[in-house]
């Protein structure tokens, strides 16, 4: 059996849930020596965060690099995939807020910790004072120097540079001066090879992810019991809710409005790509599916197709975006925190520049989780010791989310579709 297939035979997944299991048993047979293997597990979690600002950074610099989109029907696809973004957060935080599931798992992030760590990391720090003046807040996202976004791993500072090196690029190759030439190739090398060696790394630190639920199970198990996981069955339908509130009822909407199209034939014609995202739980893997119900099912031009669900992808993340959204205030509520409302802007404003950095990397949700975490103010020891106890469900997450990712591309394919056809008529 080839490497290839045994991956698709047995997933990250399913692999996830058999180290959740081997943890618990583990626990049951060492009892408290098991509480040492936390450290070991947490280690991943750390790598994992280490890693992803500078995978973000060549990821953004790529699509610069990369790709081309008209004038107009860049403004349109940008607005309206922004728009979808402000909608997911709205939705992430508003069903946070009102089911309120971290409040199920306050007290138990003391116990993960372990006495040493609990009063000095558990609790999210303040740091500067929160306000909501803009110029404050935009001079807090811009960095001091160009190395402290990945130093201090801020995903925002960090998209802000890549964004600034991106369109000096981009000015650069329009201004076809001969002479730069030779140093803008290099510069797009530098780029695309960066990104692909960070997947790389990225790839291989993900397979011992397993590993790190394995042992962090184990050792919150051994103190706490498995009473600590049925606290996740509320945040699991806080996410699911969220996701099919976007996916159905606002995108439903907005073909229904912006594209004059009904719900029911859209969703009808969506299916197929929708269900292949469920099941094989990519929007990435899903990209040709997705682009036959467009062009076949819908009858969207192959132009609004290719441009929403191709290069429109690294935009239309909606469900990281939601998920990780929600995921900050069930971890901040569980501390028995409150975040203000710049707080929660900041931790919005970090999950659409992640999950737009992030675009088209596998196990994206997972890699960005601990960065938006961090611009929460969760710090290092919590979010270490909470991101292995989440991924039981993230498997069942990730499927909805990228049926959502899916659903977005789609949804805009079929608006921009309507807008160009009037303009053109």
């Amino acid at each position: 059996m080839s490497g290839a297939s045994a991956r698709e035979r047995f997933p990250l997944s399913a692999r996830i849930v058999v180290a959740v299991v081997l943890g618990i048993l583990a626990a049951r047979v060492l009892g408290p020596r098991a509480a040492a293997l936390g450290n070991v597990g947490m280690l991943v979690i750390r790598v994992l965060k280490a890693l992803a600002t500078p995978l973000i950074l060549f990821a953004v610099l790529d699509a610069f690099a990369r790709t081309e989109i008209p004038g107009r029907q860049a403004v349109r696809l940008f607005g309206l995939s922004s728009l979808n973004a402000l909608v997911a957060i709205v939705l992430g935080l508003g069903v946070s807020h009102t089911i309120h599931a971290g409040a199920r798992w306050q007290g138990h992030l003391d116990e993960l910790l372990g006495p040493a760590h609990a009063a000095a990391s558990a609790r999210p720090h303040e740091g500067a004072a929160p306000t909501l003046d803009p110029l404050t807040n935009l001079g807090r996202m811009i960095p001091e120097s160009v190395v402290e976004p990945f130093v201090k791993n801020q995903v925002i500072s960090a998209v802000l540079i890549a964004v600034a090196l991106g369109v000096a690029l981009r000015s650069l190759k329009r201004a076809s001066d001969p002479a730069l030439a030779s140093a803008i190739a290099t510069w797009e090398s530098f780029a695309h090879g960066g990104l692909a060696l960070f997947s790389g790394v990225l790839h291989g630190v993900v397979k011992l992810v397993p590993f790190a639920v394995f042992a962090v199970v184990a050792s919150v198990v051994s103190r706490t019991g498995v009473g600590v996981f049925a606290a996740l069955g509320p945040f699991l339908a806080t996410v699911l809710l969220g996701l099919f509130l976007h996916a159905v009822v606002w995108y439903g909407v907005l073909v229904s409005v912006a594209a004059r199209r009904s719900p029911l034939a859209f969703f009808s014609g969506a299916a197929d790509a929708a269900l292949t995202a469920l099941s094989c739980g990519s929007s990435l893997a899903t990209l040709p599916i997705t682009l036959r119900c467009l062009q076949d099912k819908l009858k969207v031009s192959p132009a609004s197709a290719r441009l929403a669900a191709c290069v429109g992808t690294n935009l239309n993340h909606d469900g990281i975006i939601l998920y990780e959204a929600a995921a900050a205030i069930f971890v901040t509520q569980a501390l028995g925190a409150h975040l203000t409302i710049s707080q929660q802007v900041t931790v919005a404003l970090s999950s659409v520049m992640a999950g737009i950095g992030i675009a088209g990397v596998p196990e994206a949700g997972l890699i960005t989780l601990p960065l938006v975490l961090g611009a929460a103010g969760v710090s290092d020891a919590t979010v270490t010791a909470v991101v292995p106890l989440l991924l039981p469900i993230d498997w069942l997450v990730g499927r909805g989310r990228a049926a959502t990712n899916v659903l977005s591309d789609m949804a805009v394919a079929t608006v921009l579709d309507r807008w160009e056809s009037k303009s053109s008529g």
